[in-house]
């Protein structure tokens, strides 16, 4: 009986956030590490499934690196990266295509069918409008090209609200349309941060291969529950954020700056980390919010 009533606590605890979000749209980065197991993949699509039934309306932006990898081996196309994105040549986004198009999507939106969720997925292209990336390299002054590489320059949200208005949950590909009408890789963490500013989302969560934003990146105990935009720069400043963490801030501080009302990052390979970041009085993760709140 005891193991009954607990069950029910832990309802009772959930009940004020299925009240307060309720309605709200919450944008969902779902890749890395974390989408390469299949039984953590299938915690996670149950998690979001939950979320749609307690009258949320997930969208999931997803990747599928590793997988893309996969598929440049086996045509025997060596993969590259410059400043951890991958150089994307003619060849490679055919594959690309062909991987997150044909194997990735799929089987997410089919893991959530499963499940019970009204799930439909949605191309990329055509919802993020794409500039190529170039960069200037600091240290010699000469132009990084990626290739077919783009960031989100506009985005279209209508083809997102569609599906939301029918009671869908989105499964959205990291592709975007280039100005030249050609399909354009997109950094999946960049594309998930540009549509939750556009749609003013009220969370936006990233999982994550790592607890959360850690003070100490060999420390997991570090863990930064809440950071505040204003602690951003002495952080960057202090090495605490850096490398592949450094962009994925820098685009949360723009969606906060958007409307985005709180942003998560949590471990996508903690068993059921999403529910237990939103449902629950303390979290598992970092929480970045602005001053005001």
């Amino acid at each position: 009986m005891q193991k009954i009533i607990e069950k029910a606590d832990v309802l009772i605890e959930a009940l004020p956030y299925i009240q307060q979000f309720r309605g709200a749209i919450i944008v969902v980065k779902f890749g890395g590490s974390a989408m390469e197991d299949d039984a953590n993949t299938e915690r996670i699509l149950t998690d979001v499934t939950f979320m749609e039934c307690a009258g949320m309306r997930p969208v999931i932006v997803h990747g599928g690196g590793k997988a893309i990898t996969r598929g440049l081996k086996a045509s025997g196309i060596e993969s590259r990266f410059v400043r951890g994105l991958r150089v994307t040549c003619e060849k490679t986004i055919a594959i690309v295509e062909k991987v997150i198009k044909g194997e990735v999507n799929p089987r997410l939106v089919k893991t959530l069918q499963r499940k019970g969720a009204r799930a439909q997925g949605l191309q990329g292209e055509e919802v993020f409008q794409v500039e190529r990336k170039t960069e200037v390299d600091p240290d010699t002054g000469k132009t990084l090209d990626w290739g077919f590489v783009g960031e989100p320059k506009e985005v279209n949200t209508r083809p997102v609200m569609d599906l939301l208005e029918k009671d869908m949950i989105p499964v959205i590909t990291p592709l975007g349309m280039g100005v030249d009408g050609r399909v354009h890789n997109v950094n999946a963490d960049t594309a998930a941060a540009a549509l939750a500013k556009t749609l003013k989302a009220r969370k936006l969560v990233f999982l994550t291969d790592v607890p959360g934003l850690m003070r100490n990146p060999k420390d997991p105990a570090s863990v930064m529950p809440t950071l505040r935009i204003s602690e951003v720069a002495e952080l960057i400043q202090k090495g605490v954020i850096g490398g592949g963490m450094l962009p994925k801030i820098s685009s949360c501080v723009e969606a906060l700056n958007a409307g985005v009302r709180k942003i998560h990052l949590i471990d996508g390979m903690m068993a059921h980390s999403l529910l237990l970041e939103i449902f629950t009085t303390k979290g598992v993760g970092t929480e970045i919010v602005s001053d005001e709140q």
